[in-house]
């Protein structure tokens, strides 16, 4: 009931993650205000925008796309921050639902199946989820694509990313990516691999890789936000 909603909020006041006002019930992670100043790319179709580009002359990937743009310091990046390393949940669900409804204007609402870019057993047990598993949650609710996670998994534990360069980032992930034991068939199926971020696109490149090397698929990709 909307009145029990907004009683609870009352006592137990929800704030925006970006600018910190109360939330009403409608809104569960940001305020309609801070939901429309999001840095969006505003990618959609394009096949030439920065996302795509990434992936040209490395892998054959159909098309790239995120939802905004990764600016340090910015008061989005703790939306991704609250998500991967404070267990925020929710923001995940959120920000896969707006990926969902921007895909859905798009081609990339024809993939058949959905598939996150696996963390490394170690990884999940320590964080207790994997975040781009979240996110297709939330993309999968809007789209109805179905969420597909044991075809791809990580069989290599490697050192965090973050201030590495393009080539050695490339180094770290070129083969810790594997196909699950007894992976579904997706001959000819258009995959759409989903993760939080894209910065030099080394993991998802490794990650189409293992699929181009069994399959005959096309494989798109989104992110929430790119760097």
């Amino acid at each position: 009931m909307s009145w029990l909603s907004e009683l609870l909020l009352f006592i137990f006041p929800v704030n925006c993650m970006v600018c910190g006002k109360n939330l009403t019930a409608s809104h569960e992670v940001l305020c309609l205000v801070c939901e429309h100043e999001m840095p969006r790319t505003g990618y959609g179709d394009s096949h030439d925008n920065p996302v795509s580009k990434l992936f040209w002359g490395r892998v054959p990937v159909e098309l790239g796309t995120s939802l905004f743009r990764f600016e340090k310091g910015s008061a989005y990046q703790a939306l991704l921050h609250d998500l991967k390393y404070r267990g925020n949940r929710k923001a995940g669900l959120y920000l896969g639902r707006l990926l969902g409804y921007e895909l859905s204007q798009t081609c990339f609402v024809r993939c058949d199946l959905l598939v996150p870019v696996p963390l490394h057993r170690q990884r999940l047990r320590k964080r207790g989820y994997n975040q781009s598993e979240i996110i297709s949650r939330g993309v999968s609710e809007v789209t109805g694509i179905p969420v597909v996670t044991n075809l791809l998994k990580r069989s290599v534990h490697g050192p965090s990313q973050t201030s590495m360069g393009r080539y050695k980032r490339f180094l770290n992930v070129s083969d810790n990516f594997q196909l699950a034991r007894n992976p579904p068939d997706v001959e000819g199926k258009r995959i759409l691999l989903i993760d939080d971020v894209v910065t030099t696109g080394a993991t998802l490149e490794a990650c189409s890789e293992v699929l181009f090397r069994r399959f005959r698929c096309q494989v798109y990709i989104a992110t929430v936000s790119c760097a």
